[in-house]
């Protein structure tokens, strides 16, 4: 699968798809040191697709300091992901997109927060969507800071805004995972 072809025909704005070519190629390369340290029973293809495609839907918000000019509140990018990988005919690359904000969302998190999203959890279900949404906890899309892998410390401080399960579920990926550097095979 060409997963840079796809991002090309959903993002005609040259800044924001170098941005998050950037991005996706960082988690991707980051979400398979995970894989390998882990073993066989890996998606590593799939890993690799899913992981170059789930920030696709940002196309859809508005997020012009990243050189998207959507209309949705920038929450709504794993939705719109899911529905343009859908349309797409990747159903299964669909839910990474929806499951991959933070460590997850719970309906009661989206309610209580009353985020603009549909009332049901979503959340990494399988170990790949785990892998990959904890990778892209390391990089954020800001253009300054694009290609700076975060460390647990700065992650982890993070997620705490928004409870203790949320660092909790973190602390329990990287038990599982550990931290691979960039450097590491």
């Amino acid at each position: 699968m060409n997963t840079e072809a796809l991002i090309e025909k959903y993002f005609p704005d040259l800044a924001g798809r170098a941005i998050v070519l950037e991005h996706s190629r960082l988690v991707a390369a980051k979400a398979l040191r995970i894989a390998a340290t882990l073993g066989n029973g890996v998606d590593l293809k799939f890993i690799r697709e899913a992981a170059m495609l789930h920030d696709i839907g940002i196309c859809r918000t508005a997020a012009p300091g990243i050189g998207c000019h959507g209309s949705d509140h920038y929450l709504c990018h794993g939705i719109h992901g899911r529905a343009i990988l859908e349309a797409e005919g990747l159903p299964r690359h669909a839910l990474v997109c929806e499951r991959h904000i933070g460590v997850g969302l719970t309906a009661e998190d989206i309610r209580d927060g009353e985020l603009p999203l549909p009332h049901r959890t979503m959340a990494p279900t399988c170990i790949e969507e785990e892998i990959i949404s904890f990778a892209d906890l390391f990089y954020s899309k800001t253009p300054e800071t694009l290609s700076v892998e975060k460390s647990a410390a700065v992650v982890r401080a993070g997620l705490a805004r928004f409870g203790s399960g949320k660092t909790a579920i973190f602390d329990r990926w990287l038990g599982l995972f550990g931290n691979p550097s960039p450097g590491a095979p």
